[in-house]
């Protein structure tokens, strides 16, 4: 199988889709790594260590599409790597297109095969390609929020953690997956005085379990996040449903009524965003204030860890690699129901019924595409 990895060029993404050691890896089963010049140096992996590992250095993006069939990155093709795209390709990254419908479209027109990372699952249905990140973003939340506190950048001037005296800030996060345990994590760590909101009494409970009384649990119903939210000095957005767009929990009226300064870090945004007034911002121009509110909603804030976030998520993501390239994409897919449930676009077809949904496109079943 011949690999392609591109240098990432959406804004301040210093990640790559494949490590020198894992180059080395796939080059040891016989295949080949077509490596953009610079690709890894965000990360601080240079070319030097990817030719070590057998990867064939090319200069441009356009020289690795068109040497590689598997084309494997970190975030969405941007519009001109779209347009690189063949049908003869298959492209393996995060996509998250529920909430992107031009690119949902120029993926249809490639003709192409792409398989997103944040869909496919493992045996117990959870999703082991988007946890690695979902780690490293709810983790960065808190430290992201508790920047934006302050007063220099716009927020209430809080310590979250307070000092002796001085109540601690509180902070919701809204969600209790695998964001959500992070942040909560995180911010209980600092002494923050943290609640977490969500409607699974399970994941209530093992949150519960898992950090004791020093974490406040609540149901989720639109009266009691309305009044956890007026109430915070932080709220972390930490909602997602597999494959569709998030939904918007946070109301207009509801961050109308939050106290100046109050920050939101909506790690939803990839999705779209769980409150109405998110929209997407960069690691270059990360906040705005929406009434008041400051709204933090970097689309891709692992990418400000590139070195810890590369290799976490190369962890994962290795061994489907190597099945898509020892057993060709087609029969990996049949092979693996997880994998296949990454399937998203095929070929002219959308594979994945949430993104048919939120897009208003026809649905093909995986089963029906690869067949």
């Amino acid at each position: 199988m011949r690999i392609g990895v591109p240098k990432e060029i959406k804004n301040e993404e210093r990640r790559v889709g494949l490590t020198p050691d894992s180059v080395g890896d796939l080059t040891a089963r016989g295949h080949e790594v077509f490596v953009e010049a610079r690709a890894g140096d965000g990360a601080g992996f240079c070319d030097e260590d990817y030719a070590a590992r057998g990867a064939t250095i090319l200069a441009s993006a356009e020289d690795v599409f068109d040497a590689g069939e598997l084309i494997v990155k970190v975030k969405e093709p941007q519009a001109v790597e779209r347009a690189r795209l063949r049908p003869h390709h298959t492209l393996f990254a995060y996509l998250h297109l529920a909430a992107d419908p031009e690119q949902a479209s120029e993926l249809l027109a490639s003709g192409a095969a792409a398989i997103a990372y944040e869909s496919v699952t493992d045996s117990a249905g959870r999703l082991p390609l988007l946890a690695p990140m979902s780690q490293v973003a709810g983790r960065m939340s808190i430290q992201a929020g508790a920047h934006c506190l302050e007063g220099a950048a716009g927020g209430r001037g809080v310590l979250l953690g307070g000092v002796p005296g001085v109540a601690a800030a509180p902070v919701v996060v809204v969600g209790g997956g695998v964001v959500g345990s992070n942040a909560v994590q995180m911010a209980l760590g600092l002494g923050a005085d943290v609640t977490v909101v969500d409607r699974s009494p399970v994941v209530l409970e093992n949150l519960a379990a898992r950090f004791g009384p020093s974490l406040r649990t609540l149901y989720s119903n639109p009266t009691s996040l309305e009044r956890a939210v007026a109430g915070a000095d932080l709220v972390i957005g930490a909602v997602l449903i597999r494959g569709a767009r998030a939904p918007r929990l946070i109301t207009e009226q509801m961050v109308k009524e939050m106290r100046p300064g109050t920050v939101i870090v909506d790690v939803a945004i990839d999705q779209g965003g769980c409150a109405a007034t998110s929209h997407p911002t960069t690691h270059a121009d990360p906040t705005y204030t929406s009434d008041g509110v400051v709204h933090y909603c970097v689309a891709n804030m692992p990418g400000a860890v590139p070195r810890t976030a590369t290799l976490a998520l190369n962890n994962a993501t290795l061994p489907y690699v190597a099945a898509l390239a020892e057993e060709g994409p087609t029969a990996a897919m049949r092979a693996d129901a997880g994998l296949r449930n990454g399937l998203t676009v095929y070929r002219g077809r959308i594979a994945e019924p949430a993104v048919a949904e939120c897009l208003s496109l026809p649905y093909t079943a995986p089963e029906v595409c690869l067949n």
